[in-house]
């Protein structure tokens, strides 16, 4: 299996190279202002009523009673089972004791805040064949709630409206464009609620046929009432949607493959600005990755890559920041934004600010969009540096993988991705959870495996697991890594919180975390920062200082983002739990509390005082199954293995994931393999169909190297040593 973890190269904290617009120092007594966004429901400081705590998206909270010198006593306080294996990113929201909290397909649960009793649950009935289109498992963000309206997206692009009390759906409306063409979109994100409007994007910017997208609705009926598209369409087709597109349009090579829709999904980061009446989105990547394949000199591709300003009423665009012009690594700028007033030499000025994945943490002012400072808070090869005036980053051609496979940093994850940051206002830091990875990435539309559904012709191989001469009967000759790494000191792939000081652009101060896959931040004002890890702790560190104050072991994997509340004078921390998300989380990694008591989902709540929460039972040992008789030839076990790795391998490893190791499957699925493959019959469990690119041939020769793979399997794990 090629996708394996990744080893970067070591952040190295160097003097600021890029130069910035200083704030004026005396004004620097501004660092403990707050911000000025809030929601109708934050005035109740106990609640959480939004997936980041309040409108700024800043995930932090005023409560004090867990802090550093009372979060010792932290313990178990009650956990709910969500009867799911797969990964979790929501962070819950909580209103007047009841927690809602979204899990996979966009099933909606709500339990008792104080008790974690189960009130209701809704299941949306998403349709299964969506989970084909997935890139990063059936995963979910989150729901917005206003008046007693709770306001969900499941995989399926269908926005419903349920009643807050009773679980019960008042409406439910098509959000994707083009319903009945197949397209590959889904939709994994938060609403988020501007208004009278409810706003929500899609995901799908990896496959082909994809248009990126942001579409608002009214929030009491449902219907539509303007929808922003992030690129052009077709110039051939005639008129573009809307004005913005016109310029847009002359960005984009001539010659780009308009069928593959141009990409530029607006899949998460979308905020707002009630006194501005601003809507904030960030776009993804171009669609196809490498926009210089067969030739083609691409361009800047408006608006992939974007931060975008909307005005509510309209739909129509304020200003726009291109974060990556001419993206070919996957740098999507769809992380999460940040609202604050900063210190400047003319009062506090509103900003919006995003670590994005692409490796810089970049502050814009969020009135006009204007460029105020970016510096890179993990490690980077895509850029010499970026235009001290503009933010324009001055690409190096050192990652133009076009031409032959290069070695780049970030990772196609990102230096930081979807999980939250969150943000102190009274001592002015950003908590990032960093991500320090690297990849080979390369050209294979002239390699015998050709192009990867869901990531057209770019392949991205971890260092690890770049070995030439294994690879070389899917992809050719490649050239060593130790060529690709020349001056490149390589190690293991790390995750890092990095207390950033927004003000200056520098780091206060850092610590390594369990992976470079770890959960989202919360932060209080009880001088505290948490996060859960891949190893199935939820650790507690000093915010000033990144200092370990403690960990609970609560046995399973965790991912999203924490929060906080309190019930009746009782602070409690809530996180949803379970591992997952795409090619990052299909295997488990070594000493994960997935890979020692499996995956069952559930919400975990700690208050002072608890008992040590209750762990999961262990796995059973894995034993060998014994495998089928061999089918097919060499030859169709040869091409089993290019189709594999094509169509299969994003989601099925070989290995101890969410997803089954399709080496050891029963007798039964044996007997009906073409049927899931071709018919979709588990596509209520997200395996959807591929008759539409696969024969039935091809399906035949996918099992005969699958059955080769097991029978290989079954011999090494039996031949006693």
């Amino acid at each position: 299996m090629y996708r394996k973890v990744l080893h970067p190269p070591r952040f190295q904290l160097e003097e600021q190279k890029i130069p910035f617009r200083k704030f004026f120092p005396a004004l620097l007594v501004l660092a403990g202002a707050t911000t000025t966004i809030q929601t109708s429901a934050a005035d109740n400081r106990d609640d959480w009523p939004t997936t980041a705590g309040d409108g700024n998206g800043s995930y932090h909270s005023p409560l004090t009673d867990i802090n550093t010198t009372t979060v010792s006593r932290l313990g178990f306080a009650w956990d709910a089972a969500l009867h799911t294996h797969r990964g979790q990113e929501a962070t819950p929201v909580e209103v007047n004791g009841v927690l809602y909290g979204v899990g996979n397909f966009g099933r909606l649960y709500a339990v008792d805040g104080g008790t974690g009793k189960e009130l209701w649950t809704y299941d949306p009935a998403a349709d299964g064949q969506y989970g084909r289109y997935a890139c990063c498992d059936v995963v979910n963000r989150g729901v917005a709630i206003k008046n007693g309206i709770l306001y969900l997206e499941s995989l399926d692009g269908y926005l419903h409206a349920i009643d807050a009390g009773s679980g019960r759906l008042l409406w439910k409306v098509d959000t994707f464009p083009g319903r009945g063409s197949r397209l590959p979109y889904t939709s994994t994100g938060v609403p988020v609620i501007a208004g009278d409007l409810v706003l929500i994007g899609s995901g799908g910017g990896d496959f082909k046929g994809t248009r990126g997208y942001v579409a608002a609705f009214d929030a009491q009926s449902g219907a539509l009432r303007w929808r922003f598209y992030t690129v052009p369409r077709n110039p051939a087709l005639g008129q573009q949607d809307q004005p913005a597109l016109m310029a847009a349009v002359k960005t984009w090579d001539p010659r780009h493959q308009w069928e593959n829709g141009g990409g530029g999904t607006v899949w998460d980061g979308i905020s707002y600005d009630p006194a501005l009446d601003l809507i904030y989105i960030g776009t993804g990547n171009s669609s196809p990755y490498n926009i210089k394949e067969d030739g083609r000199t691409g361009g800047d591709d408006l608006y992939t890559d974007c931060i975008i300003a909307l005005h509510a009423k309209t739909g129509d665009m304020a200003w726009h920041f291109q974060v990556v012009p001419g993206d070919m690594w996957d740098f999507d700028s769809t992380q999460k934004f940040i609202f604050a007033d900063l210190p400047s030499k003319n009062g506090a000025r509103p900003v919006v600010m995003q670590a994005s994945k692409n490796g810089f943490f970049y502050v814009l002012d969020r009135r006009t969009g204007e460029f105020i400072s970016a510096r890179p808070f993990a490690s980077q090869n895509w850029t010499k540096g970026l235009d001290p005036k503009t933010g324009r980053p001055i690409l190096s051609e050192a990652v133009d993988y076009s031409t032959s496979p290069k070695l780049v940093f970030p990772w196609v994850g990102g230096a930081h991705s979807w999980q939250p940051m969150s943000f102190d206002a009274r001592s002015m830091s950003v908590f990032i959870p960093a991500q320090e990875w690297s990849e080979i990435m390369l050209d294979t539309s002239h390699r015998k495996a050709g192009m990867v559904e869901g990531e057209f012709n770019t392949n991205f191989i971890t260092p690890d697991g770049y070995d030439p001469a294994a690879l070389k009967s899917l992809y050719g000759s490649l050239p060593p890594l130790k060529a690709l790494a020349k001056g490149v000191t390589l190690q293991g792939r790390r995750g890092f919180i990095r207390a950033w000081d927004p003000v200056h652009q520098r780091l206060r101060w850092e610590t390594q975390t369990a992976s470079g896959w770890d959960g989202g931040l919360l932060s209080t004002d009880g001088g505290l920062v948490f996060q859960g890890d891949v190893n199935g702790m939820l650790n507690v560190y000093a915010s000033a200082t990144g200092t370990l104050l403690k960990s609970v072991a609560v046995g399973t994997s965790i991912m999203a983002a924490p929060m906080t509340y309190r019930i009746h004078g009782v602070q409690y921390i809530a996180v949803m739990a379970g591992y997952g998300g795409g090619d990052l989380g299909v295997l488990f990694p070594d000493k994960s509390a997935a890979l020692r008591y499996g995956n069952d989902n559930r919400i975990i709540a700690l208050r002072l005082d608890g008992p040590a929460p209750p762990l999961p039972a262990e796995r059973a040992s894995l034993t060998p199954v014994a495998p089928p008789a061999s089918m097919g030839s060499k030859e169709d076990i040869s091409e089993g293995s290019v189709l594999f790795n094509r169509f299969c391998a994003r989601c099925h490893v070989f290995g101890v994931g969410i997803l089954p190791d399709l080496r050891r499957l029963t007798p039964a699925k044996h007997e009906i393999f073409s049927a899931i493959v071709r018919q979709g019959v588990l596509s209520g469990a997200g395996m959807g169909r591929f008759d539409d690119v696969l024969s039935e041939k091809e399906v035949q020769e996918i099992h005969a190297y699958l059955i080769d793979e097991a029978r290989n399997d079954y011999r090494d794990k039996s031949t006693p040593k």
